[in-house]
């Protein structure tokens, strides 16, 4: 906690500073203060976990019974999200979300800044136990530290959740599946792209939401880097099978014909709950797009201008396999 105070001192001072050398003689009320700061940072944490990164995504429950597995409410960053081999053929064995609620018995209420951060970034968590990579601590160790400060401090105001969640059960050892050469040993000098790169930007948000994980297929339970964003990725639901779609530059199979204005329409019709709260049958979709919805305009400019500049690779895709 004392990386966030300080965090949070920090920005405040800056904040601060910056009135008192524009506005020495202004007679106006300064409208920052600490109050403010700290409900900044938060609200940038709960944009990143709820619209980005994905965190309340995995870690809540989701009604798969409508279109897109909106959260059912009173669940969020309880935990118990169960991940297999079942779904995925690449995760070998059963997994589940861990309860990322401040619960001191079941959850993360007795952890500090420095054991989350260690956690969401390196994959170790508090009793030293190693993460399975489904949780993409790999791309969030290039997160910028404000940003991963931020989602701690949203993350601290959720709503306890007393929910023991069941251990994982592997098929392999974990130290298989522990990616530690990719891992950098700190995040204190990463930095986070300025929005006016929309490249570099995009390239930033997409990373942080992990879409290559899901849009690239698997082979032998590793990613197919020669085919990154190019879809294919087949997903076993209870009730339907659906394939990850190619969003590579691809005229043909991709996204390559689509507009910016296309590629929003992919997403904002969902910021409305009427669009994915309705029972579904066969034809629904894994993906979070009530989550990605709540990306800025901006954001999601990005992303598409990202996307627009990977490599093109011809990948029909055919959505709902039988």
């Amino acid at each position: 906690m004392k990386k966030l105070i300080a965090f949070i001192a920090l920005v405040f001072f800056i904040m601060t500073a910056t009135n008192f050398t524009s506005c020495n003689n202004s007679s106006e009320p300064k409208a920052d203060n600490t109050k403010d700061s700290v409900e900044k940072v938060v609200a940038r944490g709960s944009y990143l976990a709820n619209n980005v990164a994905g965190c309340m995504d995995c870690h809540s429950k989701r009604d798969f019974t409508k279109y897109s597995g909106p959260i059912i409410p009173g669940t969020e960053g309880g935990g118990g999200e169960v991940f297999d081999h079942n779904m995925l053929d690449a995760i070998p064995g059963t997994l589940y979300a861990k309860n990322i609620t401040p619960d001191n018995e079941t959850g993360i209420g007795t952890w500090t800044d420095d054991d989350i951060l260690k956690a969401i970034t390196q994959g170790i968590n508090k009793k030293g136990d190693t993460l399975f990579p489904i949780m993409p601590y790999v791309n969030l160790n290039r997160m910028a530290k404000e940003d991963l400060l931020s989602i701690i401090a949203y993350l601290r105001t959720l709503k306890p959740i007393k929910n023991n969640v069941p251990a994982r059960q592997l098929m392999i050892p974990i130290s298989m599946a522990y990616p530690g050469p990719a891992l950098q040993a700190s995040v204190d000098n990463n930095i986070r792209p300025p929005e006016s790169d929309r490249v570099k930007y995009g390239e930033y948000l997409i990373t942080m939401a992990d879409c290559a994980t899901c849009h690239t297929q698997f082979v032998k339970g590793q990613m197919d880097f020669s085919k990154m964003y190019a879809g294919g990725n087949t997903f076993n639901l209870p009730t339907y099978k659906v394939n990850t779609a190619n969003i590579t530059p691809d005229s043909a199979t991709g996204i390559g014909t689509w507009t910016e204005e296309r590629f929003l329409n992919k997403f904002i019709p969902y910021r409305e709950e009427k669009a994915y709260n309705f029972v579904v049958g066969k034809e629904n979709t894994i993906m979070p797009l009530a989550f990605y919805a709540g990306m800025k305009d901006d954001d999601l400019k990005a992303i598409y201008a990202y996307l627009q500049t990977v490599k093109p690779i011809s990948n029909k895709v055919e959505k709902y396999p039988e």
